[in-house]
């Protein structure tokens, strides 16, 4: 009674100080700090689990129904080690160990025969028992959703996008802005870029980008949003100032002059898409850099022809010169386009998808 009666102190956090003495060694005990009258020999303390301490003399099988036994042995003598390493606190050496065990003196015939494994004490079978019968308690890791609404700036009500019947992607380089005009079927009505060689040469000159970037704007269809590509170039690299400038230019002045009517009745119209959302919706992305999308596109332009239900739509009568359109863009492979029409298509199945 007293040895339980301490065991219950310890479950409780009480400390047990050692107590050295003047006799010879094997008078050496503990003192109970709860009481401090309490004591416990050497040969008593061998036999105490202090996390755990009735479990250790309870037996394994008798915890379990006949049924339960039954079912939790059945998995431990036939799931592989990667089976086995899906179930709680069975990741890693433990795993290893079971299948070893099993090969060396074959399959376990109680619960009780698992404290003869390595890593496996009284607390630790018990966990893993109470995982084989009742696995929902440790629910699978779910993929991480995309809610590349978020990604979408500035902040417009759900509504007002689903409402809108047709959108125009943009996307804008060094030398190049190109557009994707598509709806909400996700029909690509419009798909062009317009090309400037006067850009970045010489003196930095507003009227410059005003003349060029005003001639694109007149070509650029009329839709009820504007969606622009976020430059993604870091404002603290240095070297990368002229590039960041220009680009951050032509983005001001896309959103001045695509929103004439924003002074009067404050509604915006032109926004803006994170570039790495989208890499990251059509798992682009290696690392933080993002990789060309031109064969995704190339393969979106045969679906288009091949499958009943595409994921983007070219109409037949279109088709032909949209593909010689992008092939016809040169050197640069004509990123510019790809990426505008991946963006219109990121940004209906954002609107889609979200809840």
């Amino acid at each position: 009674m007293w040895a339980r009666a301490c065991v219950s102190a310890a479950q409780r956090s009480v400390l047990w100080r050692a107590i050295l003495p003047d006799a010879a060694w094997h008078q050496r005990s503990l003192r109970c700090t709860h009481c401090d009258e309490g004591r416990l020999s050497l040969s008593e303390l061998r036999h105490l689990d202090c996390m755990s301490p009735e479990l250790s003399s309870v037996d394994l099988d008798g915890l379990y129904t006949r049924d339960e036994r039954g079912a939790i042995l059945q998995v431990l003598n036939t799931a592989s080690r990667e089976e086995l390493a899906g179930i709680k606190l069975l990741r890693g050496r433990k795993s290893a160990n079971i299948v070893q065990h099993r090969e060396q003196s074959g399959p376990f015939n109680c619960l009780q025969s698992l404290l003869h494994v390595p890593l496996f004490k009284h607390k630790t079978i018990v966990k893993v028992c109470q995982s084989i019968l009742s696995p929902l308690q440790e629910p699978a890791k779910r993929e991480k959703k995309l809610h590349g609404l978020k990604f979408v700036k500035p902040d417009v009500e759900r509504k007002q996008l689903l409402a809108a019947k047709t959108i125009v992607s943009i996307v804008f380089g060094i030398r190049r802005i190109a557009w994707a005009h598509v709806d909400h079927n996700l029909t690509v009505m419009d798909w062009n870029q317009e090309e400037s060689h006067r850009y970045m040469k010489g003196p930095y000159q507003p009227s410059l980008y005003l003349e060029e970037i005003s001639s694109a704007v007149s070509n650029i269809p009329a839709a009820d949003f504007y969606v622009l590509e976020k430059p993604g170039i870091s404002t603290q690299n240095a070297n990368l100032f002229p590039v960041t400038l220009h680009l951050r230019t032509v983005e001001a002045m896309l959103h001045g002059l695509l929103s004439p009517h924003f002074p009067q009745d404050g509604q915006h119209r032109v926004l803006s898409v994170v570039r790495t959302a989208v890499g990251k919706h059509f798992q682009l992305m290696v690392g933080e850099a993002r990789t060309s999308g031109r064969e995704l596109v190339q393969q979106l332009m045969a679906d288009s022809v091949t499958h009943e239900n595409p994921r983007v739509l070219f109409p037949h009568d279109t088709l032909a010169r949209y593909r010689r359109l992008f092939h016809k863009a040169g050197p640069d492979r004509g990123e510019e386009m790809c990426d505008a029409l991946l963006q219109a298509i990121a940004f209906y199945e954002f609107l889609f998808n979200d809840s």
